[in-house]
């Protein structure tokens, strides 16, 4: 059964490592119908935009995509390509494993979590006001009615949506995930001590969700005691459950005991789309120089494969990077400087995934 996939290569590092993962997924003898549709800014002054109206059809028709990194503009421009697409298909649910392999270089070496992040509300939901505006003068006319203490009249203001709908279903999400993949316990993260409107609503849905799967421990941390005892001792923690921002936040310091974004796969799962992405930028430094390392993208390219029903071949693309990287002799630079402390004898990104590929 051949399965439709839209691949969007990216920007930067990006058509270098969707290319690797190709050749991975192909080698699995897996039947992928590719539909490649071009996003970021190379197509920028054809369309006008760095996400054309034909990439969301394609997704929308489909149904399943995987993509490279697309490089998002700091401070001003495009907002970002990655929220466009969540948005658009309300992928609410962010899914990033962070497990320990070899050579990945960490201090840590039985590091085995997963992250579900709220991907859609939150301060990405990207309802925001420069200062001056005539919505940040209604505002403070809000708060000032409301006997609140006044904020500077300066002020640019991002406003923080948490619904109890958004809160519920990515909370569920991730104890279906436990009872279906085995897992023990689910940590709610939060700052509800402080805010209590938002996140002590996204509080007590977890715990009302978590009443309802007795099977599954449940505990909630406060956010910063969340991070300090992610770095004391990753293994206390199996799954856990984030508003956005805290989300993108935790993922990142995740995927630093594991050896950093480069070995850090992620999907974005809707009710009837699912999109997989590695979860580092684009990397234009490096880009066009056969320097990246592609685990993160083809261990996202296993999680696609998982679902499409495609378990046994998603297992042994994993089985193949662990090899690959236990072997040490075929790696990217960044695991050779790991491995040994230099970058000498590293291999380039294709040569990388020709060894995976060896292992199959």
């Amino acid at each position: 059964m051949a399965h439709d996939v839209v691949l969007i290569p990216g920007d930067g590092i990006g058509p270098e490592i969707t290319s690797a993962m190709r050749r991975v997924v192909e080698a699995t003898g897996v039947d992928i119908a590719w539909h490649e549709e071009q996003a970021g800014a190379g197509v920028m002054e054809e369309y006008g935009t760095p996400l054309p109206q034909r990439v969301l059809d394609a997704v929308a028709e489909v149904g399943v995509a995987i993509k490279g990194p697309i490089t998002t503009p700091i401070g001003t421009g495009f907002r970002s390509v990655n929220v466009a697409l969540r948005q658009a298909f309300n992928l609410y649910a962010c899914v990033r494993p962070c497990v320990s392999l070899p050579g990945d270089g960490s201090r840590y070496h039985d590091v085995d979590l997963v992250i579900f992040r709220e991907n859609t509300e939150d301060l990405y939901a990207g309802i925001e006001f420069d200062p001056g505006s005539p919505e940040v003068a209604a505002l403070a006319g809000l708060v000032d009615q409301a006997g609140l203490r006044p904020f500077r009249a300066d002020s640019a203001i991002s406003i923080k949506p948490i619904s109890e709908a958004g809160s519920r279903a990515i909370v569920e999400a991730a104890f279906a995930y436990a009872e279906n993949c085995g897992r023990h316990k689910v940590t709610a993260v939060h700052k509800a001590n402080i805010m209590k409107a938002t996140d002590g609503l996204f509080l007590r849905t977890a715990r009302e969700v978590a009443s309802e799967h007795p099977s599954i421990a449940f505990d909630d941390k406060i956010v910063d005691a969340a991070c300090m005892g992610l770095v004391q001792d990753p293994t206390s923690f199996d799954v856990l459950v984030l508003p956005n921002l805290y989300g993108d936040i935790v993922s990142d310091l995740c995927a630093g005991l594991v050896g950093g974004l480069g070995m850090a796969p992620g999907a974005n799962i809707g009710a009837s789309c699912a999109i997989f992405e590695a979860t580092h930028g684009s990397a234009p430094d490096i880009a066009g120089k056969d320097l990246a390392n592609p685990t993160a993208e083809i261990l996202s390219a296993a999680m696609m494969l998982d679902h499409l029903g495609e378990t046994e071949a998603a297992e042994r693309v994993r089985a193949a990077v662990r090899a690959t990287l236990a072997e040490g002799i075929t790696v990217t630079a960044d695991v050779r400087r790991a491995l040994t402390g230099s970058t000498e004898g590293a291999a380039g990104t294709q040569a990388y995934a020709d060894a995976v590929i060896a292992h199959l």
